[in-house]
């Protein structure tokens, strides 16, 4: 489902809910939270961050800074004895 339908099912529900006003205050604190996770996610990072990273990450290979496996089992190995 692309976006632009999600947002029109989203907005066609809202519309059947939209004189309810317990429905409605429900769905207002949903999106709240939603929103609040979004806003939390440490995962997220901006742009510049994520290519500065991305620069940090080639100088570190160029500099011999890495580690590399020549298949999944030896990556495998690794991982599993950390």
């Amino acid at each position: 489902m692309t976006t632009a339908q999600l947002s029109t099912e989203i907005w066609h529900s809202m519309s059947i809910i939209a004189d309810d006003e317990g429905l409605m205050r429900r769905a207002a604190k949903y999106l709240r939270n939603l929103a609040a996770e979004k806003a939390a996610d440490p995962t997220e990072m901006s742009r510049e961050d994520f290519f500065a990273r991305v620069d940090k990450a080639e100088k570190q290979i160029a500099n011999g800074q890495c580690r590399s496996f020549s298949n999944a089992k030896e990556m495998n190995e690794w991982l599993a004895a950390l």
